[in-house]
């Protein structure tokens, strides 16, 4: 909870700080409030930020006892990925989903930028106390992550694939002059629960909101897609299991959009989600194969399994 808490007072100092630098004091708490209490308050009142930051600090408080529960499951836990993945994912779900079910008038009532930043740096906080309270010996950095190769590996392979398929369409929204149109559709789809074009919400809080998930989903899908090749490389005769896995993986994302919501494939084209997701497979694929020689190997040395 201690972590939790001072993970809060991060997040708390930051926006303390960048709203007096734009010369606007405690003006983040008191758009929350308002969003969380359904008002528009014209002035800030010490009740109006008491009572928001007792709420704050409580839902880090939980936040901090989960992660911990979290931390305490492994013996040797990734911190520095635990961090981000606190700071970039849950902490970002949870202040964006608490938005869409305050039903606040635009996700973007906090500037993105700030919101990523302070949700990073709590994340490293939270976690830099539990290493220390832990009594962990082991430095808290990147290496760590060598005890989990399998996390650290998928990680990296599904940020390539997450990376390829926004830079696929921020290119093609770009050529057709609508830039940012294709991360905006699917996330107002998906968070919205938009119906038609015409409820696009194309703004900087909602994009961000939906490459959150983009990339969530992208490195459980790295994640899987490396502890699968693993398996091949002790049993080789798995890779066709593998290869009908992500055929069915791909007809059933494309199925899923094309029942709960036909229009965003309308608005994108059946054809560039298709491409882009193949050129994700792709550049994921050849990732697993430059890092896993045994792969290779194995793989070679049974060519009928070659596909």
């Amino acid at each position: 909870m201690i972590g939790g808490l001072l993970a809060g007072l991060v997040v708390a100092l930051w926006f303390l700080v960048a709203d007096t630098v734009a010369g606007h004091p405690f003006r983040t708490p008191a758009l929350l409030a308002g969003v969380l209490l359904n008002r528009e308050f014209t002035e800030v009142t010490f009740r109006l930020i008491a009572v928001y930051t007792v709420l704050h600090f409580g839902v880090f408080a939980v936040l901090g006892v989960g992660m911990a529960w979290v931390s305490a499951a492994f013996t040797a836990p990734p911190r520095l990925l635990l961090a981000l993945g606190f700071g970039v994912l849950l902490q970002e779900a949870t202040f964006y989903v608490g938005l869409l079910l305050l039903h606040a008038p635009h996700l973007g009532v906090i500037a993105w930028p700030h919101v990523v930043g302070a949700n990073i740096a709590a994340g490293l906080v939270l976690m830099g106390y539990l290493h220390y309270a832990e009594h962990d010996p082991r430095p808290m950095r990147f290496t760590a992550l060598r005890d989990h190769p399998v996390l650290a590996r998928g990680a990296i392979n599904g940020l390539i694939g997450a990376a390829v398929v926004a830079v696929w369409f921020f290119v093609l929204d770009l050529v057709t002059g609508n830039p940012f149109r294709t991360p905006a559709a699917l996330g107002s789809a998906l968070l919205l629960g938009a119906s038609g074009p015409g409820e696009v919400v194309a703004t900087f809080g909602l994009v961000a909101v939906y490459t959150v998930v983009h990339v969530a989903a992208f490195v459980v899908a790295g994640v899987v897609f490396v502890a699968l090749a693993e398996q091949v490389e002790r049993v080789p005769a798995m890779a066709l299991l593998v290869l009908l896995t992500a055929i069915l993986l791909e007809g059933l994302f494309l199925a899923t959009i094309g029942v709960g919501a036909q229009w965003v494939l309308g608005t994108v084209g059946w054809l560039p989600v298709a491409v882009a997701n193949a050129l994700a497979v792709v550049a994921m694929g050849w990732q697993v194969w430059r890092t896993h020689p045994t792969l290779q190997r194995r793989l070679l040395e049974h060519p009928q399994l070659r596909v």
